[in-house]
């Protein structure tokens, strides 16, 4: 095995892997990714001393930037819109808006929100916090801003939560259309269902997802004056150009742009 890959990394089998490459009907990030993967995979062979050369090292794929995210982006006052049209008068109304709330105001994951535990909701003397468990083992604390404070007591208030273990989850699950909560935590998938229930239910365009928010917040602060960096860190990201990819400011121009055209 090692010798026959070792020995199929000339010019006309780099070139017909090429072809191949080309040929995917994949979508260009799509291919560059599963790239990175394959040279990934064959370079832990290498070093392993499975096989003498990375045959995947002289396949180049076509050149691909990304300036702008394809997550759409929901503004400000479809984002106030969706939280005014939650009805608040069961638990689980209250717990829909302390989600999409939460998602506003701290720009967090659908995932991380859902893996909130009551211990993640921690008081400092002046001020609530929720700490989020984030991609690679990473942690972010996060401050309660007061409005977001007061969504998120006046679900907790919906059970008796103040008696319940650290670990209980914090977002709970729903015993089906009776709207009480049981004891089990929220789903990733289940909050990417209500925020869709939700904006179909405010008659909002339902392209919108759980990240459209952390879009929004983003850009939001940008425009704003607050730095990058700060953003970054509300975000989660480790690289700042991840951070630019939710930046939307340049389309709002554009938008301004286009509707100045005089035809």
């Amino acid at each position: 095995m090692g010798r026959d890959a070792g020995n199929r990394s000339g010019p006309h089998h780099a070139g017909a892997r090429r072809k191949d490459f080309d040929q995917s009907a994949c979508s260009l990030p799509t291919k560059q990714l599963r790239l990175a993967a394959i040279r990934a995979f064959f370079d832990a062979l290498v070093n392993r001393h499975v096989v003498i050369l990375n045959p995947a090292a002289t396949v180049r794929g076509e050149r691909y930037q990304a300036v702008e995210g394809k997550t759409p982006e929901i503004t400000p006052q479809q984002a106030r819109t969706l939280l005014k049209s939650i009805d608040t008068s069961r638990p689980v109304g209250r717990r829909d808006k302390a989600i999409v709330a939460t998602l506003i105001y701290t720009a967090g994951r659908a995932g991380a929100i859902a893996s909130l535990r009551l211990k993640d909701f921690a008081w400092d003397g002046t001020q609530y916090a929720l700490r989020f468990a984030e991609k690679g083992g990473k942690s972010r604390l996060i401050p309660v801003r007061h409005d977001l404070q007061a969504i998120l007591l006046a679900y907790l208030d919906s059970f008796d939560w103040r008696s319940e273990p650290g670990d209980a989850p914090f977002f709970r699950s729903v015993l089906g259309r009776t709207g009480s909560l049981l004891a089990l935590p929220i789903r990733n998938i289940d909050v990417c269902r209500m925020v869709k229930r939700r904006l179909r239910d405010a008659k909002l365009p339902g392209q919108f997802s759980p990240h459209s928010f952390r879009v929004a917040t983003a850009t939001d602060l940008l425009l704003n004056g607050i730095p990058l960096e700060d953003v970054q860190y509300l975000l989660g990201h480790a690289d700042p150009r991840t951070t630019r990819l939710y930046d939307r400011r340049q389309k709002q121009v554009t938008r301004n742009t286009v509707e100045r055209i005089s035809i």
